[in-house]
């Protein structure tokens, strides 16, 4: 299916047709995830969560002496919600 769009673009919107044959496939692979864990990705709601937390954190700190520090704050929760995202602890709280 992909292959007869791509086709179909390829001399009329070259531009088009190669964004979709190098693209799509990446899109798609959300599919093959567990349904438990699309059902999270399909809103922005953990991206909206993930920075509300990143924002309470660092609004603590106000000021930083420099780029490095903000970035290991913002590393260590980022990595604080992966132990959290794996362990399933806080994101798969069964309906």
């Amino acid at each position: 299916m992909l292959k007869d769009f791509v086709m179909r673009y390829e001399k009329i919107e070259p531009r088009l047709a190669k964004l979709a044959e190098e693209n799509i496939p990446e899109a798609f692979t959300v599919f093959s995830l567990p349904v438990k864990i699309r059902k999270h990705l399909r809103t922005s709601n953990l991206c909206e969560r993930i920075n509300r937390e990143i924002a309470r954190r660092t609004r603590v700190i106000r000021i930083f002496p420099n780029e490095a520090s903000c970035l290991r704050i913002v590393s260590a929760i980022l990595m604080e919600v992966d132990k959290e995202w794996i362990s399933g602890k806080k994101f798969f709280i069964e309906n």
